[in-house]
């Protein structure tokens, strides 16, 4: 089963690249899924139909659907956020207030995670292209499991040594209310079952993220720190669609003339940038694109002969390299400022962080017994060496 996320800077055209894709690729054989994990739903308008929270078939081996991610946090996790609920009641916070609030930073993208790979396990489909939000939203979407399982790990770990002592003692004598086992229970699902699973899926080979963009300078620098910050989390990219390029034709009326030359610079920046990526480009169309069979000649036209399933490039991935006097990691971050990078090591673990972003990076048992010996940054890529330390001189 394939997975393909689409995301890109609000308003590039992504709802429409993601629904064109997955309707080609129903075109051509393949049962096609489409999701709408945006939270302002706008996928039911570009396919012209009324969408809900489970499949619509719209088409011969074509379905749709638009996330309630609530639905899912009320029925995947409906203790957990019913617990903390009554905590905020519990402070006189009001019912409606305590409910929204009760809705933790970064359910919903995990509510949404959780439904698609419910769908891709359940074997009714060869492709699900998620339209996903716009791109910040859809890093915290793809980071999520990752950022999340050590510190929901640490916190369980706490919660539950502190529950038996305390809590025997605690439920007699204060008025708090206290977690229940089947609030532990479904945290430890959360933690050490739905999480990793989550994570498996989006690191492993049919799951690649597509870059959506048009040709203006703002758009595509906000795609390059994409591009940046899925390589940090090793989140494979196989392609950046090239949206709303004027055509030939129209560059030859007078109006439009002086566009050609910029148009040109910027089809030769993105594929720069973003090599060795696939670089595809969609004409700007005359009106909008709206329904299945416009979406699927809008398709045709992005794809031409290629499958749109397929794999269509390969970004760089982290990889370790051992040798006769140590080792090195090697991960690549394009357009990183050098400047910006922070290394730092934290026992068995590498900690690389740039702009805000951070990650943790686990050391393979041969160099997490070396020291870091050197950091450098070239061609795009950070380098960390590991060498035995040298012994103190007599």
């Amino acid at each position: 089963m394939r997975l393909l996320l689409y995301t890109g800077k609000g308003g590039v055209g992504k709802t429409t690249t993601a629904a064109a894709t997955a309707a080609l690729a129903a075109e051509r054989g393949l049962r096609s899924l489409v999701v709408s994990a945006d939270a302002a739903h706008s996928l039911g308008d570009v396919l012209g139909e009324r969408l809900g929270a489970e499949p619509r078939r719209l088409g011969a081996r074509f379905d749709a659907l638009e996330v309630d991610a609530r639905h899912v946090v009320d029925t995947v996790w409906g203790r957990v956020r019913a617990y903390a609920v009554d905590l905020l009641r519990h402070q006189g916070m009001d019912e409606v207030l305590a409910e929204e609030l009760a809705l933790l930073p970064g359910a919903e993208e995990l509510a949404t995670l959780v439904c698609v790979e419910s769908w891709a396990q359940s074997g009714d489909y060869d492709l699900i292209v998620v339209d996903c939000a716009p791109t910040g939203s859809t890093l915290r979407l793809v980071t999520l499991p990752e950022l999340m399982h050590g510190g929901l790990r640490w916190l369980l770990r706490l919660q539950r040594a502190a529950a038996h002592v305390v809590e025997p003692l605690a439920r007699g004598l204060v008025g708090v209310p206290l977690p229940s086992p089947g609030v532990y229970a479904e945290a430890e699902e959360l933690l050490y079952r739905t999480l990793h699973r989550l994570r498996a899926r989006l690191l492993g080979r049919s799951t690649s993220v597509r870059l959506v963009v048009t040709p203006e300078s703002m758009v595509i620098d906000e795609a390059r720190r994409a591009l940046t910050e899925l390589c940090l989390f090793q989140l494979a990219s196989d392609a950046v669609v090239l949206n709303r390029m004027l055509p030939e034709a129209a560059l030859r009326e007078d109006f439009f003339r002086a566009w050609g030359p910029a148009q040109a610079a910027r089809r030769a920046e993105v594929e720069r940038i973003f090599a060795p990526l696939a670089c595809l480009e969609a004409p700007l169309q005359p009106d909008e694109v709206r329904g299945l069979e416009a979406l699927a000649a809008h398709g045709r036209a992005l794809f031409g002969e290629r499958d749109p399933a397929a794999r269509l490039g390969e970004s760089a991935r982290l990889r370790f390299e051992r040798d006769a006097e140590g080792g090195r990691l090697r991960l690549p971050l394009p357009g990183v400022d050098p400047g910006a990078l922070e290394v730092a090591r934290v026992d068995d673990e590498l900690v690389v962080g740039f702009e805000g972003a951070r990650r943790k990076i686990a050391l393979p048992t041969g160099l997490a017994k070396l020291d870091v010996s050197g950091v450098a940054y070239h061609g795009g890529e950070l380098v960390v060496s590991f060498a035995l330390a040298e012994a103190p001189a007599a």
